[in-house]
């Protein structure tokens, strides 16, 4: 029998298990026990942290796997790349790891590869905002090696600089922040799937937010929107964004802004598809593309199918911070019982007090084909 290492179990991770087990695979499941679905759901779970990459190998040697992958975790892609290296199965390099995994690394790489990108500089241990003068504000202050908006913070003048840099980290496993001169315009993301080093796009999401300071993703439609005279020159920016990582194999998540100037600009990029339930839901959902098959083939080093399925037009997830959330959850399920097509479980303990993605309260997700009523349905603060 087939058999797939998967790093992460996670409710972000859970669809990969499933996926795999269609596929007619044995699903060895690796994470922190800490009573995660794919604790449950995996048809073999160790009991290991993410980050102990020398003991996942030492079982990976006797599970002889065809696969090891993760989904939506930059910290499990690290452990991945490892494994994986050390199989000879598909992987992306170190270097291609170390540069998606840090954030100063990343902007390093993409200037280098002559890619648009704004003033940045690293900050660390007891420098504060030391290394600030020069830049313009606003500025975005975050970690250089987390994800899911932990350690976000937008600061408009110098004396907020050393508190959001403190702040940013703290939250950091390095312990470094990075500064970077703030980019205006609606932000986005680009999924791709890539087997090597051929990259194809296979959607764009439009991404919403709490805002300033911090930046929590409040919700996500596909299609974008963006219109269809721009979907070259994003295109070319990401694929150059692939190449300058080092991306040869797997999922990628891109965010960019689109610039007052017309101009895509890079915001970061993940070499794993993209949490939020992106590349698992809405992707097919939205495209037909089954986006995780197609992460599970790439990790076996089987061709991947490009083949689209029967699929809405549009599809959106929003997500729960506020009891006003859920009464519209409630008010679309009443009305339009047709759109909701899945409910996560509801946290109440996290209701108004989301400091970042992790600490939601839930979700929903929307399928139709009317792309501007589930936009406006994204956004309703209806009763």
């Amino acid at each position: 029998m087939k058999k797939i290492v998967i790093i992460g179990a996670g409710e972000f991770q859970n669809p990969l298990i499933e996926k795999a087990k269609k596929l007619g695979y044995e699903t060895h499941v690796f994470a922190w026990k800490c009573g995660d679905i794919g604790e449950r759901t995996a048809d073999y779970f160790y009991p290991v942290s993410i980050t102990e990459k020398e003991v996942i190998l030492r079982e990976c040697e006797q599970i002889r796997p065809d696969a090891v992958v993760s989904i939506a975790s930059d910290l499990a892609t690290l452990t991945v790349g490892y494994i994986a290296q050390r199989l000879g199965l598909p992987h992306n390099s170190e270097a291609c790891i170390q540069c998606s995994t840090d954030k100063f690394k990343m902007r390093k790489a993409f200037r280098a590869a002559g890619i648009l990108t704004p003033e940045f500089a690293q900050v660390s241990g007891q420098q504060g905002a030391l290394k600030l003068e020069g830049m313009s504000y606003p500025l975005i202050v975050k970690p250089t090696d987390r994800s899911g908006s932990r350690g976000i913070t937008k600061v408009w003048e110098e004396s907020e600089a050393a508190e959001a840099v403190k702040r940013a980290i703290d939250c950091s496993f390095a312990k470094a922040a990075i500064v970077e001169e703030f980019i205006e315009g609606d932000e986005y993301s680009c999924e791709c799937i890539s087997q090597d080093g051929v990259h194809h796009l296979l959607a764009l999401t439009k991404k919403y937010t709490t805002n300033a300071p911090h930046f929590i993703e409040t919700g996500h439609i596909e299609p974008s929107g963006i219109e269809d005279s721009m979907l070259q020159k994003i295109k070319e920016t990401v694929f150059a964004g692939l190449d300058a990582l080092g991306i040869r194999v797997g999922a990628s998540h891109t965010e960019f802004r689109i610039s007052p100037k017309n101009e895509p600009v890079i915001i970061e990029i993940g070499a794993r598809m993209g949490g939020d339930c992106i590349g698992s839901h809405l992707v097919p959902l939205s495209t037909g593309y089954d986006f995780t098959k197609m992460v599970v083939e790439a990790a076996a080093g089987i061709p991947i199918s490009l083949e689209r399925h029967a699929h809405y037009k549009t599809a959106a997830i929003r997500f729960l911070l506020e009891p006003d959330d859920i009464r519209n959850m409630q008010s679309f399920e009443r009305d339009f019982p047709e759109i909701v097509v899945e409910k996560s479980p509801l946290h109440e303990e996290n209701l108004n007090k989301a400091a970042d993605s992790s600490t939601r309260a839930g979700y929903y997700i929307m399928a139709g084909n009317d792309r501007e009523a589930m936009e406006n349905m994204l956004k309703s603060d209806r009763n």
